[in-house]
């Protein structure tokens, strides 16, 4: 895969280059950009050739293969033999003319003649450097540690060990020994308390009083939730809504069904029906989309709190705001 490549102006006025031929020069750039991140290329003139000069008439391989000799002599480039046994071409002064952002691992041998580098094919230093990459290189065949025999005991010894064992615990539980002093330090980290357990048998009369062991209940002050009450139904309070509005007139399925979920929803909570109650009497009053049904529902549960003109549902209680009336009894009766 060929690369964008710069030319330094350098390049131009090397005394190097002066000393090969135009065809050469060409030869070395096309190089440059079909060589990987590190310089190498396969030393083919054939495949050079088919990279540089595809689509010329009047250049051959042999051509080719004669401005690789012209580069080479002038020390341009380097043929070498890789640690696989094929032969390769590289540029010696590739990271000193080419400037590679994040430069990928090259698949190719190091040449063996310049600096050590990683080699494609050993995926490290390559190790046939020695011998200058003359011989292929076999893979090298993962070493298995030899396999230590194990020992199979026979039936025979099994058994043995059987009955040692029973015999030794035998022996155990016939001769008690002396009782071990717990300030001893030979004292096992197991043994009997002299003292009776605090635990009280199960069937025992239990001394303690049964009951919430908090010793600050807080406060009794009913907010309105608790056990949810399983005598009142979703479906018993939804039809006591629907219950409320004519036949011909009553609310849709889907509506009925969202309140059915909702209303479900809140007793599984534990909220009082009576405040469920309420807060459908509020949304019959005020029809609108079911899920401001939990919203009047806090409306009815908390009524000192909600926003000023808000519904106020009979027999749940609210707060009156202050009007100063000049008969107090006659304005607010026995509210106060």
């Amino acid at each position: 895969m060929s690369r964008i490549r710069p030319v330094k102006p350098e390049f131009f006025e090397s005394e190097d280059m002066a000393k090969v031929s135009k065809s050469a020069m060409l030869t070395l750039i096309g190089l440059s950009c079909s060589a990987d991140d590190h310089g190498r290329f396969p030393a083919n003139s054939k495949i050079l050739y088919g990279k540089i000069w595809v689509i010329r008439d009047d250049t051959s391989p042999a051509e080719t293969e004669e401005d690789l000799d012209q580069l080479e002599a002038v020390g341009a480039v380097c043929r070498y033999t890789g640690c696989d046994g094929r032969r390769y071409v590289h540029q010696p002064n590739w990271f000193k003319d080419q400037r590679i952002d994040k430069p990928s691992l090259s698949r190719l041998p190091a040449c063996p003649h310049h600096a050590p580098e990683r080699c494609g094919v050993c995926k490290g230093p390559c190790t046939d450097r020695a011998t200058g990459g003359t011989e292929p290189k076999a893979p090298a065949s993962p070493q298995r540690a030899p396999e230590q025999p194990v020992h199979v005991p026979a039936d025979a010894e099994v058994c043995a060990a059987a009955e040692d064992a029973a015999l030794l615990r035998e022996e155990l539980a016939d001769s008690p020994g002396p009782t071990p002093d717990p300030s001893s330090a030979d004292a096992p980290a197991q043994m009997a308390f002299a003292e009776d357990s605090a635990k009280v048998p199960e069937g025992a009369a239990n001394p303690s009083t049964p009951g919430s062991r908090i010793l600050d209940p807080g406060s009794t002050t009913p907010s309105g939730r608790g056990a949810p009450d399983v005598t009142v139904s979703a479906r018993q309070l939804i039809g006591e809504y629907v219950s409320r509005f004519p036949k011909k007139r009553q609310p849709p399925e889907d509506v009925r069904g969202h309140l059915g979920r909702i209303v479900k929803k809140l007793l599984g909570e534990g909220i009082d029906p009576r405040f469920i109650r309420a807060g459908l009497t509020a949304f019959a009053e005020d029809p609108g989309h079911p899920t401001r049904l939990p919203s009047l529902v806090n409306e009815a549960m908390n009524p000192g709190v909600r926003r000023p003109g808000a519904w106020a549902p009979s027999g749940v209680g609210g707060h009156r705001a202050w009007t100063n009336p000049a008969d107090v009894e006659a304005a607010y009766g026995g509210a106060l």
